[in-house]
């Protein structure tokens, strides 16, 4: 299973593409989509989602994860970013992919088993997980990859239940 994780946002969106071998995660391809500041937020949303399909029609990742957004003090950023994450969804459902939503709450268990785990934390297992000389910079492109992680964990329990339940 090819799993593409996504740290929204307007300026950086952070992805992480990892194949999950059984139980191991193995790296594809991560990095991150920038937008210049000056730009017209249309012309900025339009330039995320045409990157978000050429790495979809590049990777051909089978489920996409994607950060929840918390909300923060500012409502303006928190408008932009739910903005570049609607167009990011609607990149993953056009393309028939599987979508996995997730808090940072479930992530940081997910990564590191406390909820209230520091963002340093998250990215260092991150990079354990997958078996790389250095946690990915920015930091979006990492917390990408620990959303792929943390889909991959999620996945591999629902597929128990089910198979539970199809007994």
């Amino acid at each position: 299973m090819r799993i593409m994780g996504i740290d929204p946002g307007i300026a950086i969106v952070g992805f992480g593409l990892i194949d999950k071998q059984g139980s191991r995660l193995v790296p594809v391809q991560y990095g991150c989509i920038q937008t210049e500041a000056h730009t017209d937020s249309a012309k900025r949303l339009q330039m995320v989602y045409d990157a978000t399909v050429q790495l979809i029609d590049t990777y051909k990742p089978d489920a996409v994860a994607i950060e929840k957004l918390f909300f923060n003090r500012n409502v303006t950023t928190a408008m932009t970013v739910s903005q570049a994450r609607g167009i990011l969804l609607l990149a993953a459902v056009q393309k028939g992919l599987e979508i996995g939503e997730y808090t940072p709450l479930q992530v940081k268990q997910a990564i590191v088993g406390y909820g209230k785990a520091e963002k340093k934390q998250v990215q260092e297992m991150a990079r354990m997980f997958l078996h790389l000389s250095a946690v990915p910079k920015p930091d979006d492109v990492a917390d990408a990859l620990a959303v792929a992680i943390c889909h991959a964990h999620s996945s591999t329990i629902q597929q128990k239940i089910n198979e539970v339940h199809k007994r």
